[in-house]
């Protein structure tokens, strides 16, 4: 049997730490958790920094090297820094270092590094081995040449070779979600199939359980299968919120894509075995005839300058839909006129409406009316002062602009001054592609440092 800690669904969002010291009594064999996400686009990777604040990472990475000490177990962490480049994984091993000075501890560290240089991209595409996956974008040269951080997602195996170094510390790169949890039941011969399909379910620590915001989850994997197990006071675990974590994140509920193969979890039964365990049987792990890992890259796709501004008289609230859109068409002829620049071509310009269809736009059913409503340019262009240049285009229309001619002239509020507000890079994921590998640690560098 082999068990596994996972404090939360990732380093940066807190963790119960009476839950935690629960599992650390009850003798893991590992401890695992996610530093990393996508959720907040593509920036990160971009520019290769975390979105989670530095203070609260090592403060939450220090509690859980003291608790990997005291429980005597590896410490495992994938996708360090939010978006796995080589840059964060050196940002963690700084905070790691110093954590291990304040704890008077010595550890030895493994590394794996994921990010992959164009090269290397560009040769797996002229071989052939570089290939889409479903509404992938079109690449060439120049695409993958532009991409300013692109990284491989490191699966089971090169997990399994970070803890083959004897690592009291794992600080991985880049990786599957599921990877850091399924290598060491993998490694140990527990239940192929359950140690994909608990990792599956343990990837974001207690989400799979009735008290999602503890965080702190025990798995337990063996021959046949696993067992989960949430940590928290009055957290439980069922049937329903395990078989439902399957469809978190994941296109099927059934077929789960990792590097070498799928998981799939059409013939698992759920059981509980009282008020807050669970009991998982019958998922399978189907091998692929080659071994491919994801990639994923970003790049700058233009600069951004933003306005916001708020309208509260009621007859322009009323018609705001009418008011943004001759804004639009007005400010698009301007810029024309005085720039030569084309919308859609040369810039895009949009006008959100906060408090009225900003989140779902066109898909927004609610016919109510605001009080007020938040209108929020947003323009991208091929560089900064364009961009802003265009904003100071924008900006008389967003403080003045009539919805008639008949109208005496009106007066928003801009919160800001100035009111155009130069955001930098706006950056775009690039790649939706996997490469073929011959061999698992073709497109990952490990190394190991005593600290």
């Amino acid at each position: 049997m082999t068990r596994i800690l996972i404090p939360s669904g990732a380093l940066g969002l807190d963790y119960d730490r009476e839950a935690l010291a629960r599992g650390v009594a009850m003798k893991p064999d590992l401890i695992a958790i996610d530093g990393g996400s996508t959720d907040s686009g593509p920036s990160y990777l971009g520019r290769g920094v975390s979105k989670y604040a530095r203070a609260s990472t090592k403060v939450e990475w220090k509690g859980l090297i003291a608790a990997a000490r005291e429980a005597g177990c590896p410490l495992v962490i994938g996708t360090a820094g939010t978006c796995g480049t080589d840059s964060t994984v050196d940002w963690l091993l700084d905070i790691t270092r110093e954590c291990l000075a304040e704890l008077y501890l010595d550890a030895r560290i493994a590394t794996l590094k994921c990010q992959q240089p164009a090269e290397r991209v560009l040769a797996a595409m002229t071989s052939g081995d570089l290939l889409p996956l479903a509404a992938a974008p079109e690449i060439d040269e120049d695409l993958v040449a532009s991409c300013t951080n692109i990284v491989a997602l490191a699966g089971a195996e090169q997990i399994a070779a970070a803890l083959d170094t004897g690592a009291d510390i794992v600080i991985a790169g880049r990786t599957t979600d599921t990877a850091i949890i399924s290598a060491l039941p993998l490694q140990r011969g527990d239940h192929a199939g359950g140690a994909w399909h608990g990792a599956k379910i343990g990837e974001c620590g207690a989400l799979c359980a009735t008290n999602p915001q503890s965080g702190v989850l025990l798995v337990d994997f063996d021959a046949q299968g696993f067992t989960v197990t949430p940590l928290a006071e009055g957290a439980r675990a069922t049937p329903r919120t395990v078989l439902a974590h399957m469809l978190y994140e994941n296109s099927d509920p059934f077929i789960l894509y990792e590097p070498g193969g799928h998981l799939d979890v059409t013939g698992a039964n759920y059981s509980a075995l009282d008020d807050t365990r669970v009991r998982v049987e019958g998922s399978a792990w189907v091998p692929s005839d080659t071994y491919a890992v994801k990639l994923e890259g970003a790049r700058i796709a233009g600069y951004q300058t933003i306005l916001l501004t708020t309208v509260r008289d009621r007859h322009y609230v009323e018609n705001i839909r009418a008011w943004t859109d001759d804004i639009l068409r007005k400010h698009t002829v301007k810029v024309a006129d005085r720039t030569g620049l084309t919308a859609g071509v040369d810039f895009t310009c949009e006008l959100r409406l906060i408090g009225v269809d900003s989140t779902l736009g066109a898909l927004e059913t609610r016919d109510t009316i605001p009080d007020e409503v938040g209108v929020l340019c947003v323009i991208t262009a091929a560089d900064q002062a364009t961009a802003n240049e265009i904003g100071k285009l924008m900006n008389p229309y967003l403080l003045h602009h009539p919805l008639t001619r008949d109208e005496e002239q009106p007066t928003f509020a801009f919160p800001f001054s100035p009111a155009e507000i130069d955001r930098g890079p706006a950056w775009e994921f690039c790649l939706n592609h996997v490469m073929r590998l011959d061999d698992p640690m073709q497109a990952f560098r490990l190394e190991v440092v005593d600290a």
